[in-house]
């Protein structure tokens, strides 16, 4: 009798050595299995976190932290704020809590005027915060990569380039290099107010940020469908030069 017969004759409900081999086998994969989708799964979920998760708001929240912090702005109590550990925490990754579309005028700072910090405002400027389609696509970037849930249209009063644009139209003329763009742009608000007296200048800015808002809160598929699901909430403001404030424009 070989020695594998003999073992197995002396306790008939013992399992083979081969047996044996498999189910260790098993078991170890088991384990191994295990403890490979207990990583995935805190490797995901540290994925998942926000570089701020205090930037995970609503867009009414994320509408009543902007005007908070212009608030403190207007008053001169702005928060010191640590851009050293912002800048480690956004090394991988951003969440603004809010895209603005902006003027560039050097004197219209959102992130100062809205007291924030790194990673906070998803920012776009340019003269006259107008919608074009460099902007809309960097505003669906914010909103469907990002998770930004609130838009604002930032315009300010005496905007030059809003009232270069009155002029141009005013008195027929082309405006040098590459600014005609600017007027195109900036047109339909000033044609819609020029005929009706008082404030032009005024009056386009207004008109502008609501025309811009209008763009962009209907501005196909992404933010149009966005807003229709109340994920994304588009408004306007006016910025004014001499305290700080802004208005909201409705």
């Amino acid at each position: 009798m070989c020695e594998m017969c003999r073992e197995t004759s002396l306790d008939p409900h013992a399992p083979s050595r081969r047996t044996a081999i498999l189910l260790a086998a098993s078991t170890i994969g088991l384990l191994l299995g295990r403890a490979a989708g207990a990583k995935e799964a805190k490797e995901a979920k540290e994925a998942k976190t926000p570089p701020k998760p205090q930037n995970v708001l609503s867009p009414d929240a994320s509408l009543e932290r902007l005007r908070e912090g212009n608030k403190r702005y207007v008053k001169g109590v702005s928060r010191r704020h640590d851009f050293k550990h912002e800048r480690e925490a956004l090394a991988g990754g951003q969440n603004p809590y809010a895209g603005i579309l902006s003027c560039a005028d050097s004197r219209i700072a959102p992130e100062y005027a809205f007291d924030s910090g790194r990673g906070d405002l998803f920012v776009c400027r340019v003269a006259g915060n107008f919608a074009n389609n460099d902007t809309i696509a960097s505003m669906e970037y914010a909103v469907a990569v990002l998770g930004v849930p609130l838009i604002l249209v930032l315009g300010h009063d005496s905007c030059g380039a809003v009232d270069a644009t009155i002029k141009s139209l005013k008195d027929n003329t082309t405006l040098p290099g590459h600014m005609p763009s600017l007027v195109e742009g900036i047109a339909p608000a000033v044609k819609a107010v020029s005929q009706q007296g008082g404030d032009t200048l005024g009056k386009a800015i207004r008109q502008n940020v609501i025309d811009n808002v209008a763009k962009l809160s209907s501005a196909t598929p992404i933010l149009s469908a966005a807003v229709e699901q109340k994920k994304l909430k588009v408004v306007g403001g006016i910025y004014r030069l001499g305290d700080g404030r802004v208005e909201m424009v409705s």
